[in-house]
């Protein structure tokens, strides 16, 4: 009777299963060590600018002194929290800044999305380079010159398209559109989705590319038109990047942008115009309140974090993916 004689055991595979970490991580650092040195411009960079000014936040709790520095200055826990929730500031605030996030994600969001699903559908190549140029351009202006621009387009006296506007209705009654409050928000988001829109197309063209095209051949052999080949294969492929998109997005809300707002608020029109952004810059640098525009700042920084987990939890309680 025959019998199969095995090899004992070597050393190394009997403790296979206890290998050193260290070997590991070593082996895994020497065959990618491009990758991570490439990668420490970048972990250098964010850990001097974003991660150690990180420590300059315990000024919100502070009456910070610039010549008493971090560690001279007294402490006083959550008073100034407690003077901008208690002010009469805080609800103004909070209004006109959650309004034009919520007009932010009702328009401006959406836009990108409507642009690179028209842009997909065109099979002109020209036309449709063309397009993506013109869409894309606003993108590299600074808010500066989208401000100009906007000043030149309606302003009372000279704006071309307030003119335009006078002649058509035939109105001789100059309506200084950057002056009132009426018409602040309408102008912030025509400049968002001007400047905006572009950026993001770049992101869900990307996403259209990568759609299996024998989707929309199956599509169409069980009878689908264009519209529902959008709304059943395209529209679904590219759906993680939409929720993606949306969680930073809501991390953002209360980040109303203060370079666009700043040039575009005037003394006729503030009442509306002040946002957080804004407000820190006011209280911080014009009143030389650093501490309680720390504050304010710290409080906008929180309640950001908690918006992207929350909607990050949200997404995948929706079954999807989320963003991490």
């Amino acid at each position: 009777m025959a019998t199969d004689l095995a090899p004992p055991p070597t050393k190394a595979a009997s403790k296979s299963g206890h290998r050193r970490p260290g070997v590991g991580l070593r082996a895994v650092f020497g065959r990618y060590r491009w990758l991570y040195l490439m990668l420490l411009p970048g972990i250098v960079y964010f850990a001097l600018f974003k991660y150690l000014p990180m420590y300059g936040v315990t000024i919100a709790f502070q009456d910070f002194l610039p010549f008493l520095g971090y560690s001279g200055s007294p402490w006083v826990g959550f008073k100034h929290f407690e003077e901008l929730f208690a002010g009469p500031d805080f609800g103004r605030l909070m209004f006109n800044t959650l309004f034009l996030a919520l007009l932010h994600m009702l328009i401006v969001f959406p836009a990108p999305i409507v642009v690179a699903l028209l842009l997909n559908e065109l099979r002109i190549n020209i036309l449709k380079r063309s397009v993506q140029s013109l869409v894309y351009i606003p993108h590299f202006l600074s808010w500066t010159i989208v401000a100009a621009l906007t000043y030149v387009l309606f302003a009372a006296d000279f704006g071309v398209l307030s003119g335009w506007i006078r002649d058509f209705l035939g109105d001789t009654s100059k309506i200084d559109y950057m002056a009132q409050e009426d018409w602040f928000r309408p102008l912030i988001i025509l400049q968002q989705l001007w400047k905006l829109t572009g950026w993001g197309t770049i992101i869900y063209l990307a996403a259209l590319a990568g759609v299996d095209p024998q989707l929309y051949e199956a599509a169409r052999m069980d009878g689908a038109g264009r519209f529902k080949q959008l709304w059943h294969v395209t529209l679904p492929a590219i759906r993680p990047t939409i929720v993606v998109m949306a969680i930073l997005a809501s991390g953002n809300l209360l980040d109303s942008g203060f370079e666009q707002i700043w040039l575009m608020t005037t003394s006729l029109n503030r009442s509306v115009a002040d946002v957080f952004d804004t407000y820190v810059y006011y209280s911080g640098i014009t009143q030389g309140a650093i501490s309680y525009s720390t504050a304010v700042g710290l409080f906008k920084g929180v309640a950001g974090v908690i918006l992207i987990f929350g909607s990050n939890w949200l997404a995948k309680r929706l079954g999807q993916r989320g963003l991490f």
